[in-house]
């Protein structure tokens, strides 16, 4: 069963990048209806990303734009933690931080770059800086809707056998809650990964938002495109080959499927 639905997916996406080889042979040779240096095709794209792994310049990217999020993930994991649960204990200021960190996620990430440049020029810390600020606070709310949805009959069990302050988060309160913390990290990421995105595009010299950008500037699609199916390719594998996996680990665990 499990080959059958691989065998399903292989098909599918050879169907649609015939579709897409086709629906570009159409339009530029056939039909003349669009130029060919400004649409993107599978074989360009193909070309494109030999030529660019065989000179190096796409390994190094991809390293250089993953250091970049991680380190930037890792910082907003922590201020999201910490924003989490000081909206919560917070009382009255709680109440009305959460509605100003609820604006400032709306924000596209791009609107965080003048200030990064403004405040450390064109450098590595300005990148870092759009992405810790494009994630914090959507994982600040995540923490913050983990924690409030825990079942308070878990907390005043542990209370009355005399648990409390940080013991209460160590051993209650983050267990229960790891599953939709899981899920709340998982949407930290992804908006890390576009903020990271935005971050490169403006200030970068190295990375796949610079890459993207150079292909721009010498006129090529291809490069473009492929830059863009490689960002894509490294969100779904770190969406469903990490945190997917944890997820299911973690339900698997506790008996939940």
């Amino acid at each position: 069963m499990k080959h059958r639905k691989y065998i399903i997916s292989i098909l599918f996406y050879t169907a649609l990048l015939m579709l897409w080889q086709l629906s570009y042979t159409a339009a530029c040779d056939w039909l003349h209806l669009a130029k060919p240096y400004a649409v993107p095709n599978p074989a360009g794209v193909l070309r494109c990303a030999v030529l660019l792994s065989a000179n190096g310049t796409l390994l190094s990217a991809v390293l250089s734009s993953l250091s970049r999020v991680l380190l930037g993930f890792a910082i907003s994991v922590v201020i999201g933690i910490l924003l989490g649960i000081l909206i919560v204990h917070s009382g009255y200021p709680g109440q009305n931080l959460k509605p100003l960190i609820l604006g400032i996620q709306t924000l596209p990430s791009i609107c965080f770059v003048p200030f990064a440049i403004l405040w450390f020029g064109l450098s590595e810390r300005a990148i870092l800086f759009v992405v810790v600020m494009g994630s914090a606070f959507g994982i600040a709310l995540s923490i913050e809707s983990c924690v409030k949805n825990v079942p308070p009959i878990y907390i005043k069990a542990a209370r009355t056998m005399g648990v409390e302050s940080f013991d209460l988060y160590r051993r209650v309160i983050f267990p229960a809650a790891l599953p939709a913390f899981v899920a709340g990290l998982k949407q930290g990421w992804s908006f890390a990964w576009r903020a990271l995105m935005s971050g490169e595009v403006m200030s970068a010299s190295t990375g796949l938002g610079y890459t993207l950008m150079t292909g721009r500037d010498l006129a090529d699609i291809n490069q473009v495109m492929t830059v863009m199916l490689i960002i894509i390719g490294i969100g779904v594998f770190i969406d469903k080959g990490i945190f997917q996996f944890m997820e299911q680990k973690i339900l698997k665990t506790r008996g939940l499927i």
